[in-house]
């Protein structure tokens, strides 16, 4: 008996000490209005007059110098703590409401975690950039470079990798302070304007986690979206901000998204097309719904030879010649060649845009190197090499094209 209790007594004694490191869960707590959550950050450029905004925080004249760094102007926009709309009867935007739900705040500094420190030293509460969800650059900044930028949000832990960065053309810290009908949070509104854009098609997929991935391989280059703040405080999709490294080389139109995610074969499709019949004056509209790609890597003449099928199914969304009459497979046959003319040449086009700029935003390099390693490891072997190679390589361009749907009237 006196065993079995001891043996009792042992059980219990195990299970407690199982349960205390249970109970340790709020040890190291800290309150939601103890934190300035950050929603979005803007990066602008700043002159160098504009030195003397800036408090001695991070560096001092002789023991700690500051680095020799082009100031930047950061605004970020932190929640207020209670003012968030939680419900659908909460929501609404309008002018100047946008203050009510957030304070946008800015501060000049030598690097990005320079001028956050000198933000810091102005604000009661932590920053918090566990829902950081839009980081919005200015064109000046991006041609640049952005290699501080990326190193500080890839080394922050709290940064998620579903958050948007876009390049603005103009000033950034506009879209912070904006006032969208649409949204009380200028933030949300621009990560909806985003999301949005990848569920109709208007975009890839495309996060900062992806940017930084495409960024580190050897093959391939990294793109942003690049926007620009309208008057009555929208927001347009220009076109795609494309790199070398961190460096921005350049814009895209906006037409040329449709180009590169069919290159790619990314749907849905969501781009409209107006197509001209070849040997007359008779034009038609295009909806694209779906593509497919197949992109093949050879080598040809000791040089890399990419060639890219792709294939996309159309709906035919309008006729705009009067006397044109869609009744018969022929007139489709027309339109699908004129559609497959205008892709080709729409899709080399751009293909050799990027090749002159030496940035292959299309990833050719990354299958050079998957399906050719040998050819890879003896005659590229660096990123840099590939950027010098890739404005000489050929790439095929093979379209295919097939219309689905023609609608509820053909004439």
């Amino acid at each position: 008996m006196r065993n079995n209790r001891w043996l009792r007594i042992t059980k219990l004694l195990c299970v407690f000490l199982f349960m205390v490191p249970l109970l340790t869960g709020c040890w190291d707590r800290l309150e939601i209005e103890e934190r300035a959550v950050v929603l979005g950050i803007s990066v602008d450029t700043a002159d160098q007059s504009e030195e003397k905004e800036e408090s001695e925080i991070s560096h001092l004249a002789e023991a700690f110098p500051a680095p020799e760094k082009d100031l930047i102007r950061v605004a970020v926009q932190i929640a207020l703590p209670g003012k968030i709309p939680l419900g659908p009867g909460e929501g609404g935007g309008g002018k100047g409401q946008a203050r009510q739900t957030v304070w946008v705040i800015d501060v000049v500094g030598h690097t990005l975690d320079d001028a956050l420190m000198n933000l810091q030293q102005q604000v009661s509460g932590r920053l918090f950039f566990g829902h950081l969800r839009v980081i919005v650059v200015s064109e000046a900044i991006a041609k640049k470079g952005l290699q501080n930028l990326n190193d500080y949000f890839r080394r922050n832990p709290e940064v998620r990798r579903m958050a948007w960065m876009m390049i603005a053309k103009g000033n950034a810290e506009s879209l912070m302070k904006a006032a969208p009908e649409l949204e009380r949070v200028p933030a949300l509104y621009l990560m909806s304007t985003m999301d949005n854009a990848v569920r109709l098609g208007k975009f890839p997929e495309n996060y900062v986690g992806i940017y930084w991935n495409n960024s580190a391989m050897k093959g391939k280059e990294g793109l942003l979206p690049y926007v620009e703040l309208m008057t009555e405080q929208n927001v347009e999709l220009k076109g795609m901000a494309y790199f070398r490294g961190d460096e921005m080389l350049g814009t895209t139109k906006a037409f040329e998204i449709a180009a590169y995610m069919g290159i790619k074969g990314m749907n849905p499709a969501g781009y409209r097309g107006i197509v001209k019949l070849a040997g007359t004056e008779n034009t038609v509209t295009i909806f694209a719904t779906s593509r497919k790609s197949k992109i093949e890597a050879q080598i040809k003449n000791n040089r890399p030879y990419i060639t890219v099928s792709v294939f996309t199914e159309v709906n035919l969304e309008e006729k705009i010649s009067e006397q044109f009459l869609v009744n018969n497979s022929q007139v489709l046959r027309q339109i699908e060649d004129s559609n497959k003319a205008a892709l080709k040449k729409t899709n080399e086009e751009l293909i050799k845009k990027m090749q002159e700029k030496g940035t292959d935003i299309f990833g050719f390099g990354e299958y050079v190197r998957a399906n050719k390693p040998f050819y890879w490891n003896q005659n590229v072997r660096t990123k840099e090499r590939w950027q010098v190679m890739f404005r000489d390589i050929e790439v095929e361009v093979i379209v295919n094209s097939k219309i689905r749907r023609v609608g509820m009237k053909a004439k």
